[in-house]
């Protein structure tokens, strides 16, 4: 979005310096682009050439328009961005939203590959591998020598980035107990809004659209030290029979940790060899499991769609674009830290339905704010980003926790597709304000409302151990579901039989 900022432009007209090379910029202009009402130059209109010589010209002036034919001129002072070095004006302005939508493409194909690859061969090297392709094809994206090219680059980048994201996710759950699994991945995901705040502080010092790529994409090398010090998860070992790979893991962990890990607990872990690999067919099976990824399909989705519709919007809020990235990332890094507590406090299922349905109303309420009050709209911009932020955070918790180790991360990636399908749709959406301005506001919203009423069909995951394979995992969720149909008549029946002593009776399953 930095990089597709508006800039002044015209139609280059110096056809007419062939037959008058004495005039000024100001008469050319007055003589080769007509006016738009405000009285300004029109951008994407210039006067029809004809073969006359000057004076006449000076006589009877130019009446037919046509559109550009020969490119546009930019303001001399202005740095170069991805407008004026790829002509992203005019007709070919809605390239740059075509570009996010790519861009968003990237994410899903990087989601569906890195899925299924890493339960196949591990979290690490898929991990691994997708930084290297992130940083090079990022620091690469600044040297492409036309749009197309400019696309293409930046579509393997969203893949390896999804594909990191996926990666981090896993382990930081597969790796952490149940009391701090949460903050495990909350904490992780916390540093994409510090990483926002950093964007807003590069993007107003580096104007230059290829030095701002570059300065985005180069620290990326400084985690090459992660071949070394990132593990492999443990659980996930054990599922492909590598048990003594899991206990040399485990050992160290408990090295690092200054701990003592006694042998007979560490004797006690075998491989479950009767039980298969799993894959994603496995999700659609049975019918606990597939009401669970219908709707965590469409919590991600919305999750995306809300998220970059209103990132990618920025500049349409009436505040200083810079300011607004700034603000956002503050917002977002602070939904994420709360979600720390409120998902102890609360439950996963509790948190994701508030944060949508805060999200939706919030976009919903947009719309009967006048455009000439841009401090309140942006407000209520922030607290729509703040909540979708948190609803994103609680996603990845909620998600690797519903799903068993055999599939998580292919779980993880399905979702994740779903989620980009959003971040494709979302840049398109906008498009259809020029039809109405409340256009996108209304689908953001009420979107978010119906997410947010879905997550109540969702098992409670909180303090749950992860399972590792399907038949527990889809026992877990039926356990749950029969817990909660027959909990009141539970407590009925004990009344009957005379056992209650007047004390609250609390059952542990």
């Amino acid at each position: 979005m930095f990089m597709v900022l508006h800039v002044p432009h015209h139609c280059d007209t110096n056809w007419i310096r062939e037959i008058g090379p004495n005039m000024t910029k100001e008469e050319q202009l007055n003589l080769t682009i007509p006016r738009s009402p405000p009285g300004s130059y029109e951008e994407c209109q210039m006067y029809t050439p004809v073969e006359k010589d000057i004076d006449s010209i000076l006589k009877y002036g130019l009446n037919a328009t046509e559109k550009c034919r020969k490119g546009w001129v930019y303001p001399a002072e202005q740095e170069q961005t991805l407008v004026t070095q790829f002509d992203l004006v005019c007709d070919r302005k809605e390239l740059s939203n075509i570009s996010q939508s790519i861009l968003m493409l990237g994410f899903l194909l990087g989601a569906v590959i890195s899925g299924t690859v890493s339960d196949r061969i591990g979290r690490r090297p898929v991990a691994l591998l997708s930084l290297l392709v992130m940083g090079a094809f990022g620091v690469g994206t600044a040297f492409a020598p036309n749009f197309y090219i400019y696309m293409a680059l930046r579509c393997i980048v969203g893949a390896a980035v999804s594909s990191v994201s996926l990666s981090m996710v896993t382990l930081g759950t597969e790796w952490v107990g149940v009391s701090y699994r949460a903050h495990s991945v909350t904490l992780g995901n916390s540093a994409v809004p510090v990483g926002q705040i950093a964007l807003a502080g590069v993007a107003y010092g580096i104007r230059n659209w290829k030095l701002l790529q570059i300065a985005g994409s180069a620290p990326v090398f400084g985690l090459l030290f992660y071949i070394w010090i990132l593990p492999e998860s443990a659980r996930w070992l054990v599922t492909k029979g590598k048990s003594e790979e899991a206990k040399t893991l485990l050992q160290k962990a408990a090295c690092v940790n200054n701990r003592r890990l006694p042998p007979e607990l560490l004797n006690q872990l075998t491989c479950e060899k009767k039980n298969k690999s799993g894959n994603v067919l496995d999700l659609f099976r049975k019918q606990q499991q597939r009401n669970v990824i219908l709707i965590m399909f469409y919590i991600w989705f919305v999750n995306s769609l809300v998220f970059y519709g209103l990132s990618f919007n920025i500049g349409s809020f009436g505040l200083d674009i810079y300011l607004t990235q700034f603000v956002f990332g503050a917002v977002e890094l602070l939904a994420r830290l709360c979600c720390l507590f409120l998902l102890q406090w609360f439950g996963r299922k509790k948190c994701q339905s508030y944060f949508l349905f805060q999200s939706g109303v919030m976009c919903l309420i947009i719309i009967g704010i006048p455009k000439d009050m841009p401090v309140v709209v942006t407000v209520l911009a922030a607290l729509a980003k703040c909540a979708i932020s948190a609803s994103f955070a609680v996603s990845y918790v909620y998600c690797a926790e519903l799903f068993p180790t055999v599939i998580r991360q292919s779980s993880l990636g399905l979702c994740s597709m779903s989620s980009r399908v959003g971040g494709i749709l979302s840049p398109l959406i906008g498009l259809l304000d020029k039809y109405h301005p409340s256009v996108s506001m209304v689908i953001f919203g009420s979107t978010s409302v119906i997410a947010g009423t879905l997550c109540f069909l969702l098992t409670e995951t909180c303090g749950k151990e992860l399972q590792d394979h399907m038949e527990a995992a889809v026992a877990s969720q039926r356990s749950c579901e029969n817990v909660m149909s027959n909990c009141e008549t539970g407590s009925l029946k004990l009344k009957e039989d005379g056992q209650d002593t007047g004390h609250t009776r609390s059952t542990h399953f």
